[in-house]
């Protein structure tokens, strides 16, 4: 019997809010899906729920559901554009700290059966970095970091990555400059970040791309469409196909065997230890 396809498993998160950070997992997610990928993207915006919003979906179920046992994971799962499936899991998020060993299999074993059918799982975080936050970002297999130029942004995101390094590890980001005025803007953007942190820190910081500030952007967000679907053939709508084709040739990590299990069983490992 073939082995199942390895899942790649990416957070998208950003070291403040206002940076577009769901904006940019949302049309990720998309713009994979038109490259024929099964992609999953998990809302892990704890309360903020923005991923309904800029999508105008209203959920029945979320995951709080799935760790109750009254509905599956497909159960919970939401079409969106372009054949992406939303988990609804803002109000779930919370309660994965106080699973007990029996409901702890349950989740593990839901994400487990996805596995044949997702090539990518996106996990959309908080903003900042909460112990909620590093939890995901820890869990994942790659960090989509968005930055943006704001000084504020830049300040955070070199914290976020301080905090992932000394703390946990964590070695490897991939940098998306989002918002900029043009390409070299935001190469110029992320080479300022690496000044920082080529002195201070031992981490690769990889550059995925730029996102430029774009009106058809705002106004897909009024529609709430993704500019990828709304305005395909617009600046920002080209950006995110770039972004997606080079996500889709990152490596995957083989720290993991790419099953979705073990996803989902650090998190619970990381979310259990931060609550003791």
């Amino acid at each position: 019997m073939a082995q199942p396809r390895p899942v790649r498993v990416l957070a998208v998160s950003s070291g403040k809010g206002g940076v577009g950070k769901t904006n940019v997992a949302v049309n990720l997610g998309v713009c994979l899906s038109e490259l024929g990928r099964q992609v999953v993207l998990l809302d892990a915006d704890l309360g903020l729920a923005n991923v309904d919003v800029l999508l105008g979906l209203q959920p029945k179920f979320n995951l709080s559901h799935v760790l109750s046992g009254e509905r599956t994971l497909d159960e919970i799962l939401v079409e969106g554009p372009s054949g992406l499936k939303i988990v609804p899991a803002s109000s779930g998020i919370q309660r994965m700290s106080e699973l007990n060993s029996a409901e702890q299999a349950a989740v593990i074993r839901a994400f487990g059966e996805m596995n044949q059918d997702i090539d990518v799982l996106l996990v959309d975080t908080a903003a900042g970095i909460s112990g909620g936050v590093v939890n995901f970002a820890r869990a994942c297999q790659d960090i989509i970091l968005v930055v943006c130029d704001e000084p504020t942004s830049l300040t955070d995101a070199y914290a976020f990555i301080k905090l992932l390094n000394r703390d946990y590890g964590v070695c490897r980001f991939q940098i998306l400059t989002n918002m900029v005025q043009d390409f070299q803007q935001g190469q110029a953007l992320f080479s300022k970040l690496c000044r920082v942190t080529d002195r201070y820190l031992d981490v690769a910081l990889n550059f995925l791309g730029a996102v430029p500030r774009d009106e058809q952007l705002r106004k897909a967000v009024q529609r709430q469409t993704p500019v990828a679907v709304a305005y395909p053939h617009s600046k920002a709508a080209q950006a995110f196909r770039a972004l997606a084709l080079k996500t889709d040739a990152l490596p995957i990590s083989e720290q993991t065997s790419g099953r979705l299990e073990f996803f989902v069983e650090r998190m619970i490992q990381y979310t259990s230890a931060a609550a003791l």
